[in-house]
């Protein structure tokens, strides 16, 4: 479907690719909800893609996760890049990493439907935190 294997990919290959999947949808979600101005588009959809969301997102979404799934997550997290988000802890970052190799992983291997359970149920899951912070 992409043009290449997920089996053949390394775990940070399959972050890479869902960084940019996830950023998408994060992005989508917020233009739904009828945002428009740059400033605020941005501060909105960082709720979403920031190391910490995802690393929180890697913990809460862990029961709901195939084995098969939590498997490339593990592989994401131990993953050694040599590199750290700025506004990142170790810790947050590499987890943040097996979130978006999950993601990545959904994409690559053309399961959409899967794909979307996954991000939807994310999405809902960080729209409830910010609830809770009201």
């Amino acid at each position: 479907m992409n043009g290449w294997n997920v089996s053949e990919l390394s775990p940070l290959a399959l972050a890479y690719v869902g960084d940019a999947v996830w950023e998408v949808y994060a992005r989508n979600h917020v233009l739904k909800r009828g945002i428009r101005r740059p400033n605020e588009l941005h501060r909105a959809a960082t709720k979403y893609v920031s190391a910490v969301a995802q690393a929180r997102l890697a913990s809460e979404l862990w029961d709901s996760l195939t084995d098969e799934e939590r498997l490339i997550l593990r592989r994401g997290r131990n993953a050694k890049s040599g590199h750290v988000r700025k506004n990142a802890d170790v810790l947050d970052y590499r987890h943040s990493t097996g979130f978006e190799a999950v993601i990545g992983y959904l994409y690559g291997s053309g399961n959409t439907e899967r794909l979307e359970q996954v991000c939807c149920l994310a999405l809902e899951r960080v729209d409830d935190w910010k609830k809770e912070q009201k």
